[in-house]
Formats: structure tokens, C-alpha cells, sequence
């Protein structure tokens, strides 16, 4: 159904209200706003205002002595409204807006003195109909607009569109615009030479390249923290698919160990001659946990080893099985075959092994084998035809490993590997409460040195090495 004229009529007025609502707003905003200092070179970062403020201070003196001889104007008048025009441009690096409407106010006072200064003298020639010969034209002084106002207006407005949204420089140069059209138009010019006109086009254009490089900075800042955002959130993926990858593998160490307590739980009865019912239903108890608490190790298993839910176990779309893989992990007993295949791969590795074997934990062994793999794989990636020396040190306290590669036989071809390698040796000594060190060598290899704590030296439980519980789970 159309609307009556009276709800035409309101809806305009309302939209009329708000549009004037939102240009006070705009243009009468006074709160500070300066502009930022060069971000380099430091020695020079306040140069920019301290040669504003310089050029200011020319300009006043240089727009008093232009009010006196075009519009002959007293000292103290000419010296006022120079200074409030010079001044303008110095306010402008702190308070952009005020600073305009400062010269748009020193603008309409200036002119309005110069009609009065030079009354007597252009009243005659301002009948419609005169016609002015050429010389008489060229000797006609500047109006509404004077030279130095036009160069401080241009200032202050560049200053202005550095630092405000396109919307506010527009309003700014349509304000602008129409104050000298009243001044210049309404009043009329013809005892002057007019410059109303240029000084609109030098002021929109002025105002056109300050947004411009407004855009462009804001733009390179945001390019900036985009690019920091997304550096900080591949760290953290790298970080978080790395301890995924090291909680698959300590889960299906656990899950071992679960068992292996299932299944003593069985058997324990049928060790022990007339075994009590306590003791049955202990033990029944003991070997029921454990198989709960394996399902769901196997469970979170399935969700760790892939991020496709219809694919729990990791074996591909295709496999189908539903089954978890029963490969074991690698120990350092496997360490001859990595070795082998690292050699296999072109890389001449030599191997150490020193002090008495003792057995290890399930844990420290996967994590000796998986830091001794990175290790290898990083000199096959970064250091093509050095040789690689793997040494092994086993002290009463621990593991000591030091896999050294010497200096690269050619330049090594650009890797895309995502960071994995140094960030998940080192989150698996820090989880088992041990150290890692990697360093360049003098002779321009790499280093990784690291020692794993053997049984009875781990930290305690109650003392976790993180800051939250959360990251030592």
C-alpha cells in the first residue's frame, strides 16, 4: 500500500535529521589526533612536524604581508589573520578538524576584510556590466581566496585526509566548497581576480591524494597484522599437529601397558592356591578398568591418528576395515634399519654406541628413535652429501643422543616441510623431562644434542614442567 504525502514527508525529515546528526559528528569532533611520527629513520621521526611547524611559521608572516599590500589591511588585523592561517597548519598535526575550520574561518574574515579595505577603490568597477581592459584585470588582487590562504588550506586539508575517513573529507571539501561558492558567488567578484574555483580543484585534489595515502597505510598495516596472525597461528598448528602426533604415539604405548595389566589381572587367580572371593572380585575389578580404559584409549586413538571422522583409524577412505593398525612402535632396536635406509637415501651415516645398554621405558625408546629419524631426515633435506655421525651414550642417569652432520657437499633444494622437525624433538624431551640442544658446528654442520632421563629420573607427577595442566596432559 503507497504511502500518504505527510509519511513521505517524515520519512524524509528523519532521514534529513541523521544525516545532519551524523555530520556534526563528523565535523565536530575536537578530540586529539595526532600524526604519527616516521617509523623510521629514528633520528628523524619528528622531522615531518618540526618542518610543518617551521613552514607554518613562514607562512603566517608570508600571508600578513599578503593581507596588507592586496587588501591594505592594518598591521594588527594582517598579523592576526596570518597568523590564524599559519597557525591552523601547525594545529593541524594535533587537531586536524579544528585546524580547518580554523582556516575556513580565517578565510571568510580575510575576505570580508579585503572587500571592506578595498571598498572605496572597487565599488566603481563592480557595475554587471563592466568590462575591464587586460592590464587593469592582471592588477586586480586575489579574492575570496589569497595565495597564502590557498597553500594553508591545501596543508591543513592534506594533514586532515591522513587521518580521517573518506566520508569526513568529503563532507570537509563539500563544506568548503560551498562556503566559498556563498562568499565568492553571492557576493560577487568582479572588482577581483576570482579564485574561488582553483582553490576548490587544488583542494580536492589535495584531498584526493591524503586518502589515497591514508588507504594505501591503513592497508599495508593491515596486510602486517594479517601476516603476523597468520605466522602466530601456523606456530601454534605446527605446535598443536605435533603433539598430536606425539600423543598417537605414547597412546598406543599406554595401550600396551593397559593390556599387558588385563591381562595379569586374569591370570593372577590361577597363580594363587584357593585365591579368597575378595581377592577374585579385587582382581576382576583391576582387569575391568583396564579394559575400559583401553576402549577408550583406543577410541581417542582413532580420533588422534585422523582428522576424517569416517576414517577413525587413519587407514585411508578406501581401507574400510574399521580396525586399528596393529603395527608396533619403533624402538631403538629398529635403529640399524633406520640407519640403512637413511643410506640407502645417499647419506653417509656413521654410527656410536657407548656404556652399558640398560632397558628403558617405552617412552624415552620411541622418543630416542623418533628424535635420531628427525635428526637424519633434517640433514638429508638441508645438508645433501655431508656425512652424518649418530652417537649414542648410555649413562646411569639416562640416554645421551648427538647426531652431527657435517658441512653440505652442495646447495640443498628449497624444503616445504611446515616446522615440524627441531619444534617436535624438542617437545618430546621436555615431555619426558630431558633436554635438547641444536647448534651450528665451527666447520658449518648442524648439532642436536639431547638426553633422556632413564627409569627413576623422571620429574615427578605433583611438579609438571608446563605452565598448565592442560599443556602437560
Amino acid at each position: 500500500m503507497p504511502r500518504s504525502g505527510g509519511a513521505r514527508a517524515a520519512s524524509g525529515l528523519g532521514r534529513l535529521r541523521r544525516l545532519s546528526r551524523a555530520l556534526r559528528d563528523d565535523l565536530w569532533a575536537f578530540a586529539p589526533d595526532p600524526l604519527p611520527p616516521l617509523s623510521r629513520p629514528r633520528l628523524l621521526r619528528r622531522s615531518p612536524h618540526v618542518l610543518m611547524c617551521a613552514f607554518a611559521l613562514v607562512l603566517s608572516f608570508g600571508a600578513a604581508g599578503e593581507l596588507g599590500d592586496s587588501y591594505r589591511l592594518g598591521l594588527g588585523l594582517s598579523l592576526a589573520l596570518g597568523l590564524a592561517q599559519g597557525g591552523a597548519v601547525a594545529l593541524a598535526l594535533w587537531r586536524p578538524l579544528p585546524a580547518w575550520w580554523l582556516t575556513l574561518a580565517a578565510f571568510v574574515l580575510a575576505a570580508q576584510a579585503g572587500r571592506l579595505g578595498l571598498g572605496d577603490v572597487a565599488r566603481p568597477s563592480m557595475h554587471p556590466y563592466a568590462n575591464p581592459s587586460p592590464a587593469a584585470a592582471h592588477d586586480l588582487p586575489s579574492w575570496p581566496w589569497t595565495g597564502s590562504g590557498i597553500v594553508g588550506c591545501a596543508l591543513v586539508l592534506f594533514l586532515l585526509a591522513l587521518r580521517v575517513p573518506t566520508r569526513v573529507s568529503a563532507a570537509v571539501l563539500a563544506l568548503t566548497a560551498l562556503t566559498t561558492y556563498l562568499v565568492e558567488g553571492v557576493e560577487g567578484a568582479a572588482a577581483f581576480s576570482p579564485t574561488g574555483l582553483p582553490a576548490v580543484v587544488i583542494s580536492a585534489f589535495v584531498l584526493l591524494v591524503g586518502t589515497a595515502l591514508r588507504g594505501r597505510r591503513e592497508a599495508r598495516t593491515r596486510i602486517i597484522e594479517l601476516t603476523t596472525v597468520t605466522a602466530e597461528e601456523r606456530a601454534r598448528r605446527t605446535l598443536l599437529e605435533e603433539r598430536n602426533r606425539i600423543a598417537r604415539e605414547l597412546h598406543d604405548v599406554v595401550a600396551h601397558h593397559m593390556s599387558v595389566i588385563s591381562i595379569q589381572a586374569q591370570v593372577a587367580p590361577h597363580l594363587v592356591e584357593n585365591p579368597s572371593a575378595e581377592l577374585r572380585e579385587n582382581l576382576d575389578g583391576i582387569r575391568k578398568n583396564a579394559l575400559e580404559a583401553l576402549t577408550e584409549l583406543r577410541r581417542v586413538l582413532g580420533v588422534l591418528r585422523s582428522e576424517n571422522p569416517a576414517d577413525p583409524y587413519g587407514l585411508g577412505s578406501g581401507a574400510g576395515t574399521g580396525a586399528a593398525p596393529d603395527a608396533p612402535q619403533p624402538t631403538l632396536d629398529r635403529l640399524g634399519a633406520l640407519v640403512e635406509n637413511t643410506r640407502a637415501a645417499g647419506l653417509e651415516v656413521l654410527t656410536e654406541t657407548t656404556g652399558e645398554a640398560r632397558p628403558l621405558p617405552p617412552g624415552v625408546e620411541l622418543s630416542a628413535y623418533r628424535i635420531v629419524q628427525e635428526a637424519l631426515s633434517n640433514a638429508l633435506r638441508h645438508a645433501p652429501g655431508s656425512t652424518v655421525r649418530v652417537q649414542l651414550a648410555h649413562v646411569p642417569r639416562g640416554l645421551q643422543i648427538r647426531v652431527v652432520n657435517s658441512r653440505p657437499a652442495r646447495p640443498a633444494p628449497p624444503s616445504p616441510g611446515a616446522g615440524h622437525g627441531l619444534l617436535g624433538m624438542r617437545e618430546r624431551a621436555a615431555m619426558l623431562g630431558g633436554t635438547l640442544v641444536t647448534s651450528r658446528t665451527p666447520s658449518g654442520g648442524f648439532a642436536v644434542t639431547c638426553f633422556l632421563p632413564g627409569p627413576g629420573n623422571h620429574p615427578s607427577d605433583e611438579a609438571p614442567n608446563g605452565p598448565t595442566e592442560v599443556e602437560n596432559r
